[in-house]
This record gives C-alpha cells, structure tokens and sequence, in this order.
C-alpha cells in the first residue's frame, strides 16, 4: 500500500509543482525511501531528516533541546517542532515528521511500543498532528509498526497537498 500512497503523492506534488521534506525518527528514512522508490520523485522530494537522537533533532530541526527533555522525543509537541524544523530547513511546501517507540523494547506505561505522533504541514497552514497507538489496533512488531507508519505519514503527506 505504500508504494501506492508514494505514487499519489509524487503525481500530486509533480501536478502542482510542489516539493516535500520528510523528517524521521522511528521510521529511520523508510518514507523518504517509499517515496523515492517511485520514478519521478526528484521532481518532488527535495529532503530527508533521519533525526534519530534527540541530538539530531534539536541541530538538524531545531527542536529545543528543553523541549524534547520536557516533553519527551515522543510526543505530539516534539512531533509539531520537527515539522516546522523540516520546512524552514528546506526548499519544500509540504512536510511530514514522525517520532514514536517501534519496540521491540523502550516502551514504557506512559508511552508504550506502538505509540508514534506523525505530523503534516504545508507552509500555508498548521500542522496537523496525529497521535497513533498501534498495539491497540493490533499492529505489533518493530517492522509493522515502522510500516504502518510509513502509511499513515504518507496519507497525511497526500492529505496536505490537497
């Protein structure tokens, strides 16, 4: 489903000559890899963050380090600010970002394995942000859950270039 969701959102950036950015945690580059799977993608995809550390994050998107400390990597907030990072660090009108605990481990009460946050914005409006328990709708596994996120990211993607 991926490589459709990828598709539709090269023939929609390529259609109105936009261009997107994508900034990844727990997805390491598997949405920018989707979406330059498809031939045609460098007329659309100008970047990528993989923003693995919380170091990253705050010197490569300029989240605030005190932020992440008080919020947490994973979290609605932190997902917001790797957006906005993505879209002032690039060319792009579109971006999408993505934190979250794939698991196996690193799951804890609060923030279990399966809980991620995608956001989506474009540079005319607010971003959008998604909080996505997966173990809850019996997506389990490091390799499903990075897999259903890359879905849900790239949906949200389509959905901005609307």
């Amino acid at each position: 489903m991926s490589i459709e969701l990828a598709s539709q959102v090269v023939a929609r950036g390529t259609e109105l000559n936009l261009k997107v950015t994508t900034a990844e945690s727990c997805t390491g580059g598997l949405i920018s890899a989707a979406l330059t799977d498809v031939a045609g993608s460098s007329a659309v995809v100008d970047r990528g963050f993989v923003t693995y550390s919380n170091e990253a994050k705050a010197e490569m998107l300029q989240v605030p380090a005190e932020m992440i400390e008080a919020k947490g990597a994973v979290s609605a907030t932190v997902a917001r600010a790797m957006v906005a990072g993505a879209l002032a660090n690039s060319r792009s009108q579109c971006a999408v970002a993505v934190t979250g605990v794939a698991g196996p481990g690193g799951g804890t009460v609060e923030k279990p394995v399966g809980l991620v946050y995608i956001a989506a914005q474009s540079l005319d409006g607010l971003a959008t942000v998604k909080e996505c328990s997966f173990a809850d709708e019996g997506i389990t596994g490091r390799d499903q859950i990075r897999r259903r996120t890359v879905e849900v990211a790239l949906q949200m993607l389509l959905d901005q270039m609307s």
